[in-house]
């Protein structure tokens, strides 16, 4: 459950709590899983709304659950839509590209590259847009202001940045990312804030250094490992340019190197990833309402090898146990203060989007 400062006088107090029974989303995982087996991964669409389903009924505002309103056909129409309008024709693209010369290669690549991070930040913004629409507390529906259109063309400039400066922009451009997805976030007719200067006070570069630094260490041991592996072929075989075989016992080398190296990564990049969560979330505001997540390097570093370690060895049926219980271990460490009456909040008027978000499923973005 998440603390609350209890100092402000008037309103209503806002606690967050998740109480659902997370044995219950093991047994769900199965379940699905099974079914997904039986449709030929057809089920999932309808597997992915019942976990939203559960997940929203088990998480709490002042002692009322959410409820989440969203469809299974909704999800399977979006995917349908974004792999024929958008996945499909893009892949074609990408090959009839092999035919031309090397000169229109790169005039045609290049473009179609640059146009795959618009797609990625379009289909963030989709999905976040699809379960704000679908979210509803006390009967009252989240909705979201802004266009996709916009998102996905500063996605890509942030993209291209960060990699004009190897990587060292992103910081930056996550937390702007994510102030322009709840900066036009609204409850009702009510809206949501995002203040930068507040976000910015939790600093986030230091981490990042740290888990830049650790990223390019662990690459080059990994890389290292798997040369030591190959060389005795390679000194054999001798210049005849002939490639190595790879024996079994080198296949094991390098599977559990790579092993190693998602393990380690998941450690590394802990301390930027929490506290960017951290910046982000003191950047987030309703009314007089603020937020705080309490959350260290190491707790993140714990969960995040955990969930990689129970996907891994269930080959991923366990996925919404690991949403479950990560949602109940960050909704646990975060704190409100201030207070408002949530019974002045009206419903808002505007249209909802009439299917999923097909392009972050599409492209495997998707957020639950």
């Amino acid at each position: 459950m998440s603390n609350v400062d209890v100092s402000a006088i008037g309103g209503d107090r806002v606690v967050l709590s998740q109480r659902g029974v997370l044995m219950s989303f093991a047994w769900l995982s199965l379940r699905n899983g099974l079914l997904n087996l039986i449709t030929l991964t057809l089920y999932r669409f309808w597997g992915k709304t019942e976990v939203r389903r559960r997940l929203w009924a088990t998480t709490y505002l002042n002692d009322e659950a959410f409820e989440y309103t969203g469809r299974g056909v909704e999800l399977f129409v979006g995917f349908l839509l974004a792999l024929l309008v958008i996945a499909l024709p893009f892949l074609c693209i990408i090959f009839g590209a092999q035919f031309l010369g090397p000169g229109m290669v790169l005039l045609v690549i290049l473009p179609a590259y640059l146009f795959l991070f618009f797609i990625l930040g379009l289909g963030r913004f989709t999905a976040f847009r699809y379960l704000a629409t679908r979210t509803a507390w006390r009967g009252v529906r989240f909705h979201m202001r802004g266009t996709a259109r916009s998102f996905g063309l500063a996605w890509m400039g942030y993209a291209l940045l960060s990699g004009i400066t190897l990587g060292w922009f992103w910081p930056a451009a996550d937390r702007r990312l994510a102030g322009r997805l709840w900066d036009g976030l609204s409850f009702g007719d009510r809206d949501f804030q995002f203040r930068i200067d507040d976000a910015r006070r939790e600093p986030v570069y230091g981490a990042y250094a740290l888990s830049w630094v650790l990223g390019v260490v662990g690459y080059i041991v990994f890389i290292g490992v798997i040369f030591a592996a190959l060389y005795p072929q390679m000194k054999a075989n001798g210049g005849s340019g002939a490639p190595p075989v790879i024996t079994l016992r080198e296949m094991i080398t390098i599977y559990s190197a790579a092993g190693g190296l998602a393990l380690f990564y998941a450690v590394a990049l802990s301390p930027f990833h929490a506290a960017m969560l951290r910046s982000i979330v003191t950047g987030i505001g309703f009314q007089d309402v603020r937020f705080r997540l309490r959350l260290r390097w190491f707790d993140m570093a714990g969960l995040t090898v955990s969930n990689i370690v129970l996907l891994t060895v269930s080959l991923g049926l366990l996925m919404p146990f690991v949403e479950a219980r990560t949602r109940k271990f960050l909704i646990s460490r975060l704190e409100t203060t201030g207070e408002f009456d949530l019974s002045a909040i009206g419903q808002a008027q505007g249209l909802r989007p009439r299917t999923g978000e097909g392009l972050a499923d599409a492209f495997g973005i998707a957020t639950i």
